[in-house]
């Protein structure tokens, strides 16, 4: 069975809601999925002022030679200014020993964001992501216009046909959308059935 990681970092909640919806999608892909976070790498007094998320059903990877055991890793971050927060680089910046071997070559890979705003970066995220992804030497599937949804224009929504997103308001208020997390299942569904393919 293919084996998915679904690689998150989320302060406020919104990408471990579209984290969860991304696993749901592999699953429905014939994966075997899991879900890890990234550490938080912000100061604890950061973390209190700003009103962090603190709690997660989802474990902390254990490093990235963790990376390794998988056939498709999906990573999802918020954006900070158009880029991956530095929690999350801060964690692929470990993995250079993974780059220098190859060992990530030939998996499949996909990216996920949020954005306060339509227009706050979550193209320019989705890129900075799988920019990484590129380097370590995996095969991005992105979110096709076979979501269709993502073509609206009747409402807020996110989407992309590098990745999924939300848009969570400038306050952090608006939770994803069932378009949203449609969206996200369905990239999914298609990072898994890519995968699985290739390894056949």
């Amino acid at each position: 069975m293919t084996k998915v990681l679904v690689l998150y970092y989320s302060s406020y909640g919104h990408i471990e809601t579209m984290a969860e919806a991304v696993a749901e999608g592999a699953r429905a892909g014939g994966a075997q999925v899991d879900i890890l976070r990234v550490p938080e790498t912000a100061p604890e007094e950061v973390v209190k002022a700003a009103h962090f998320k603190t709690g997660s059903p989802h474990a902390v990877i254990d490093g990235p030679q963790t990376l390794k055991e998988y056939d498709a890793i999906i990573v999802g971050a918020p954006t900070r200014f158009g880029r991956m927060p530095s929690q999350m680089a801060a964690f692929w910046d470990t993995a250079g020993g993974l780059w220098q071997s190859g060992a990530l070559h030939g998996k499949v890979g996909g990216a996920f964001t949020s954005t306060a705003t339509q227009h706050g970066g979550n193209e320019m995220t989705l890129f900075n992501i799988i920019t990484n992804l590129l380097h370590f030497g995996l095969t991005i599937v992105g979110l096709d216009y076979g979501h269709a949804d993502q073509m609206k224009i009747d409402q807020v929504l996110g989407g992309a046909p590098y990745g999924a997103t939300t848009v969570a308001g400038g306050d952090g208020s608006r939770q994803p959308s069932e378009i949203d997390r449609a969206g996200a299942r369905y990239q999914g569904r298609r990072i898994a059935e890519t995968a699985a393919k290739l390894a056949a």
